[in-house]
């Protein structure tokens, strides 16, 4: 190509470069906040775009939907392998406010329990609590072994099967529609139900590792903004009302009174009872019992209080007192 003869290689482009900026600098954080229903509230941190013109951040926010661990969540981790989604449905300030959106089991605790020489029955149903939210529930279940049993395999045949589903089906339809979503919750977590199966079916065919694998929530009553802060604010009074200080009684403070003590082989109520915080006496008044019983199997007097304060007569008191005992 001669020189000079494409004149627009010499011209720039229209409006120029744009200058490079950092995307998180129009970034805020917010805190998520979960339900009463577990034991940590402050659960995670979230991004979003600031408020620009039109486009509002809480908007952008509404409906995302968290998923947590369950370990996280209770602050135990024998629940690691659960896993719960928490969907955010107000915004308050800078915080937040979520409520239980599903439950699902992590893959490695489910390919852990699938195995050879066993029959695997799962089973799902739709159910409506009673505050409106129609949730669909997954149960999983094996088969296990008879005791003293020698084949290896434990295979369940198909009517056992059928009949195992249809108590699967019974059982969740019953528990979770008699109680709103936070009972079922709460429910959920200690595996409630699937104990329950494992006791009804133990006539059709024992079962083992009984587990709600997962729980969708399909339909959501209208939006009660009500109902959501009595969830939050729950836990909230709940952990005010653990941190309170109980208050001691009166007669706890300052020192403690001393309780009565029987010396072995005494009778109750005699000479003998006498006080745990001091054993020379001084506090039941007058002088202690051995020496008043040493004063009359010997004739003389006993010896005066001042002189157990001296270590050669509390030596000769201890030697008394272990030779009554």
């Amino acid at each position: 190509m001669a020189v000079g003869k494409n004149k627009r290689l010499t011209k720039s482009k229209k409006g120029g470069k744009k200058k490079a900026s950092d995307p998180f600098l129009k970034k805020e954080w917010y805190e998520i906040k979960a339900p009463s229903m577990f034991t940590q509230r402050n659960c995670g941190k979230t991004l979003v775009t600031r408020t620009q013109g039109t486009k509002v951040a809480s908007d952008s926010l509404k409906g995302r939907v968290f998923e947590l661990s369950l370990a996280d969540l209770n602050k135990d981790e024998d629940q690691a392998y659960r896993k719960i989604k928490l969907v955010c449905e107000e915004v308050q300030g800078y915080n937040l406010l979520t409520n239980f959106h599903g439950l699902d089991m992590t893959r490695d605790k489910l390919a852990s329990l699938i195995k050879k020489w066993q029959s695997l029955i799962e089973g799902n149903v739709d159910v409506k609590t009673t505050d409106g939210y129609t949730c669909r529930l997954f149960c999983i279940a094996f088969t296990a072994k008879m005791p003293n049993q020698i084949t290896k395999f434990c295979y369940a045949n198909s009517a056992q099967v059928r009949q195992i589903r249809k108590k699967m089906v019974d059982i969740m339809r019953d528990e979770a529609s008699k109680c709103d979503l936070k009972d079922l919750v709460l429910k959920l977590i200690p595996e409630f139900m699937g104990t329950e199966i494992e006791k009804a079916c133990a006539g059709i065919f024992p079962l083992q590792n009984v587990f709600i694998r997962k729980v969708k929530v399909l339909k959501k009553p209208k939006f009660d903004i009500v109902k959501l802060m009595e969830l939050h604010q729950e836990s909230d009074s709940d952990a005010k009302d653990a941190s309170a200080a109980v208050p001691r009684p009166e007669g706890e403070e300052g020192t403690e009174e001393p309780s009565a003590t029987t010396v072995p082989g005494s009778a109750a109520g005699s000479e003998d009872v006498v006080r745990s915080a001091g054993w020379d006496g001084r506090r039941s008044g007058g002088d202690p019992w051995w020496c008043r019983r040493r004063a009359s199997s010997s004739g003389r007097p006993s010896a005066p209080r001042e002189a157990l304060d001296r270590p050669t007569d509390l030596l000769r008191v201890d030697l008394a007192v272990e030779a009554h005992l």
